[in-house]
């Protein structure tokens, strides 16, 4: 059991880990672990013939033109498509020279793992100037999982004190207004941005790589051809180019997030930090983990601090009145 307790704190969505861990929970699982827009955006039907070809290069680069209009690319710099933000970042310790690398973290665990198994000395950091002298330094912004967000200022600064910067824009497309550093990217900076956060797709495994032409070019060498699936770059053109169901979407899940703090406060729970597609809270019970998943709820844990849990936002009226009866609230938080 051991094993499967460590992969439920190192990635959210491990279900099948989840039921094995508590085989009496009551089924269907309610998936917390992750923020992701629990209302996804509508794929609609593809044409039959969308499987049965391989994408042409007109349409990648059609989808990486609509991608960089709504990311605001500067003209000088490319927008590269990826199956996923996760293959970039498994590439980039690879294409970027480095010895030292410094991380702003506790983050998103990922980044830290590929640059150590590349033979990098990553050392952590809590601040901007802690970044400075090294080969690479890597920011995830908002932070995963406290929100912490920084000013596109300080890191525009930041990366005059590095060799590269990489920003992990995961979560971006909520925070209003933008503090992306895409409008003012240094020319030795690497943006990464996704549609499985906010457009709530993470199986379409889409992302972007923003980056001046010396790091992306190799970058799309790396990841070859066809790395992107037709089905993706359909569905990620729509999606993209579609900013009022964003906004329509950004609007609902702050309102959704606001309603979990309060859920959570009524808890004895203390809110601490994330953005609106995800809470982070210090539970007074260490025992609340175990308690929500013997509820079928699954929320993260974190290896460094027992008791802090990050929350996805629900959205059903069945998931609300579950995690309501599981923390032993008042259903009048779920009336507001």
């Amino acid at each position: 059991m051991p094993d499967l307790a460590q992969a439920l704190r190192y990635h959210g969505g491990n279900i099948n880990a989840a039921r094995r861990l508590f085989p009496d929970a009551p089924e269907p699982w309610i998936d917390l672990s992750t923020g992701i827009n629990p209302v996804p955006y509508p794929a609609g039907d593809l044409p039959q013939a969308t499987l049965e070809r391989l994408p042409e290069p007109a349409e990648l680069a059609a989808l990486e033109a609509v991608a960089a209009r709504a990311y605001g690319t500067p003209i000088w710099a490319e927008t590269v498509a990826a199956p996923g933000t996760q293959a970039v970042i498994q590439w980039l310790p690879h294409l970027i020279p480095a010895r030292r690398v410094g991380i702003i973290g506790p983050t998103y665990g990922e980044h830290e793992k590929r640059w150590r198994a590349a033979g990098a000395d990553v050392v952590q950091t809590t601040s901007l100037s802690g970044l400075a002298g090294c080969d690479v330094g890597i920011v995830v912004n908002p932070n995963n999982p406290d929100g912490r967000l920084l000013p596109a200022g300080d890191l525009a600064e930041t990366a005059k004190s590095c060799g590269a910067l990489v920003v992990d824009e995961a979560f971006m497309e909520v925070v209003h207004p933008s503090a992306s550093l895409i409008s003012e990217l240094p020319h030795n900076a690497v943006i990464l941005r996704s549609l499985g956060k906010a457009y709530g797709l993470p199986g379409l495994r889409l992302g972007f790589a923003i980056a001046g032409h010396d790091l992306a070019a190799p970058l799309r060498d790396a990841l070859g051809p066809w790395a992107v699936s037709a089905p993706a770059i359909a569905i990620g053109a729509k999606a993209l180019a579609d900013s009022a169901w964003l906004a329509g979407a950004i609007h609902r899940l702050a309102e959704e997030a606001e309603r979990l703090d309060a859920l959570l406060a009524r808890a004895g729970m203390t809110v601490i930090g994330g953005t609106s597609l995800f809470r982070l809270a210090h539970s007074r019970d260490a025992g609340d983990f175990a308690r929500l998943a013997q509820a079928g709820i699954l929320v993260r844990p974190f290896p460094w601090e027992t008791g802090l849990l990050r929350f996805g936002i629900p959205h059903r009226p069945s998931e609300w009145e579950r995690l309501e009866a599981t923390l032993g609230c008042s259903s009048a938080i779920l009336q507001r």
